[in-house]
């Protein structure tokens, strides 16, 4: 057997100012880890959309297992965007086979309700295969969303800003006004509500 050696947790979209943050957990063996970094997972910020899709569907295939979580919109605004980050990241680690002994999650924030052993690493997109393939794996599945959601929010040109508070979309946000997919928690502190 394949011993896995590392379980991964990374989020994407924190600091959007539309749509929803998500998480994403992956579970690598040994094998699985190497083959992944000779394909060219790194940090999930260093690659083009096109070849994160490439390595997203890789890591799908080659790990052990995986899981997506999100957090809404609407849970953002109610609870904070760390609990809700808290929460995307526990419904990814919901959707695994099994509870992993030990966790390794990006940034230095604990994931305070995992009641399992953790270890937070600042930067470890940049240090660990599974952390990275997490980010990766995270990122394309709420691009995926963003691209979805373009047809209906028109106008705001998330296609281009992934809902991020770029100039382009904080001007359009004035002209258009917010959507119910806009984080009115977020859009407060910038004046813009």
């Amino acid at each position: 057997m394949n011993k896995i050696t590392e379980v991964g947790i990374d989020e994407v979209g924190r600091g959007a100012v539309f749509g929803p943050v998500f998480s994403a957990v992956v579970v690598l063996t040994k094998k699985s880890k190497c083959i992944l970094k000779q394909l060219g997972v790194k940090d999930s910020k260093k690659l083009t959309p096109k070849k994160r899709k490439f390595l997203s569907q890789e890591i799908l295939i080659l790990s052990s297992d995986y899981g997506i979580g999100q957090s809404s919109v609407r849970e953002i605004d109610k609870l904070g965007i760390r609990v809700a980050t808290e929460l995307s990241m526990i419904r990814a680690l919901k959707k695994l086979k099994e509870k992993p002994s030990e966790v390794i999650i990006d940034g230095p924030l604990l994931l305070r309700p995992w009641n399992g052993i953790q270890k937070n690493i600042v930067s470890g997109d940049s240090k660990f295969t599974s952390i990275a393939s997490a980010s990766i794996v995270a990122k394309v599945a709420r691009d995926n969303l963003i691209e979805r959601l373009e047809k209906k929010y028109s106008g705001y040109f998330i296609f281009k800003n992934k809902g991020y508070g770029t100039k382009e979309h904080l001007l359009s946000i004035e002209e258009n006004g917010i959507t119910d997919l806009h984080r009115k928690s977020f859009l407060k502190k910038s004046n813009l509500i």
